[in-house]
């Protein structure tokens, strides 16, 4: 691990061009699997192409953002119109790890985070475009918390990550059940309150970022979601919304701050004034 205290500018001008680099690159690869992955496509197998015209993406036109940028987001070859997604995922994945490492200590525990923040672009972008979330996706983040909890055990504690399992998701899961139950005597079909796939998130993700985190991102992630909900149930009279979107930025920033902020709110609680 290294310590913020023990490095000079240097350090820092040697590495977040590397983190830029590796950050651009990695978002590059989500826009290949937030397309394929709904689409049972192979990630490796076919190169990157043209979803109108199928033409293969020349080497120059690869250099992520910048090539979409000079192409004037437009495919060489036919000239259809290529979606501004393409380069919003690249630099949002390049600027989350900047300020993932910015935020957090220089730790493998920030390279994981890293890491689940990147999956965690691909399940938000997956469920709004499908309103479902890939089991793969969501085991990759479990894969995730088991190297973490080795190398990582002096940021968060093996009971930390158990309680951060259940804490969330078990809740998540009875609201789901109940409301689901109503909705089926009501209408005859069973809608739950909250899908599972949401409920295995907040579980893989607690094993992760511990109960302190996991507890701030569905605070986060839960009022985010009302907002945008009666804000679209106004204009457009639907209130009906992908919840995974929500529920990964909530855990953005829970990961980064949802420690702080528990601790901060227990040192709340018990403060005694008379003890000054």
């Amino acid at each position: 691990m290294l310590h913020s205290e023990f490095m000079d500018i240097g350090f820092y001008i040697m590495f977040y061009p590397i983190v830029i680099f590796y950050g651009i690159c990695i978002g590059s690869f989500l826009n290949v699997v937030i397309f394929r992955l709904p689409r049972d496509e192979s990630l490796v197998k076919r190169s990157s192409h043209c979803t109108t015209c199928g033409a293969k993406i020349r080497i120059r036109d690869l250099i992520p953002v910048f090539s979409w940028l000079f192409l004037k987001g437009k495919c060489h070859n036919c000239g259809s119109k290529i979606s501004a997604r393409y380069p919003i995922v690249e630099a949002l994945n390049c600027i989350v790890y900047v300020v993932t490492f910015t935020v957090m200590d220089f730790s493998w525990h920030s390279v994981f985070c890293c890491l689940f923040f990147s999956i965690l672009i691909c399940i938000g972008f997956i469920d709004y475009d499908f309103l479902e979330m890939d089991l793969r996706l969501l085991g990759l983040i479990l894969l995730l918390a088991v190297p973490d909890a080795f190398l990582s055990g002096e940021f968060i504690s093996l009971p930390d990550r158990l309680i951060g399992l259940v804490c969330i998701s078990v809740p998540f899961f009875l609201i789901g059940e109940i409301v689901g139950f109503y909705m089926k005597k009501k209408t005859g079909e069973k809608i739950r309150g909250i899908e599972l796939g949401d409920t295995v998130l907040m579980a893989v993700s607690g094993a992760l970022i511990g109960w302190k985190a996991v507890c701030i991102s569905a605070f986060f992630g839960i009022i985010i979601a009302a907002v945008v909900g009666m804000i679209l149930k106004h204009r457009n009279g639907e209130s009906k919304i992908a919840f995974g979107p929500y529920l990964a930025l909530g855990l953005f920033f829970g990961t980064l701050f949802g420690e702080m902020l528990i601790d901060w709110y227990i040192a709340l609680l018990t403060f005694d004034p008379y003890a000054v």
